[in-house]
């Protein structure tokens, strides 16, 4: 572990979107919760191009933050570094038709993209070998595509959620 700087500290606060990630126990399960709430509100509120400039910018504020805090703690994929979370959550969400956004809905996305996220499906696991945050983010953006996937499968099976 290094010293922190004022640049250090506000990037960890990020990384683990302000403490969610120093849950005990499943910190990714914690992190997806604690961004979930932020991520149906833009998706109600905003535009759909404007909640994917959301979801990039926070991508790429992950990358960033996640990069800073790995090397802080000396570790390639520290399990406190949830912002990724944050940010495959945000791509499950992308582009879904406004008619299926229910609670059942958001369960179902929560649950997919967790199991996408434990599972890496290829390219997801060789993902996180890229460099720095890169490695730490991407592989959730490419869960959060599956889920994505997986969530638009079932509304094309007339899976319709009460």
């Amino acid at each position: 572990m290094t010293r922190r700087g004022f640049g250090t500290t506000g990037a960890i606060l990020i990384a683990t979107l302000f403490g969610a990630g120093r849950s005990p126990i499943v910190p990714g399960t914690v992190g997806t919760l604690a961004a979930l709430p932020l991520a149906i509100v833009a998706q109600r509120l905003l535009p759909a191009w404007w909640f994917l400039a959301a979801a990039a910018g926070l991508a790429l504020v992950g990358v960033w933050a996640s990069g800073i805090t790995a090397r802080h703690l000396a570790s390639h994929d520290p399990g406190p570094v949830v912002i990724d979370e944050a940010a495959g959550i945000f791509v499950t969400l992308l582009f879904q038709p406004p008619g299926t956004r229910t609670i059942l809905f958001y369960s179902l996305a929560f649950i997919l993209f967790r199991a996408m996220d434990i599972i890496k499906p290829p390219p997801a696991r060789g993902a996180e070998r890229l460099p720095g945050g890169w490695g730490i983010v991407m592989d959730d953006l490419i869960a959060g595509v599956y889920a994505n996937l997986a969530l638009r499968l079932l509304g094309a099976l007339s899976f319709r959620p009460a």
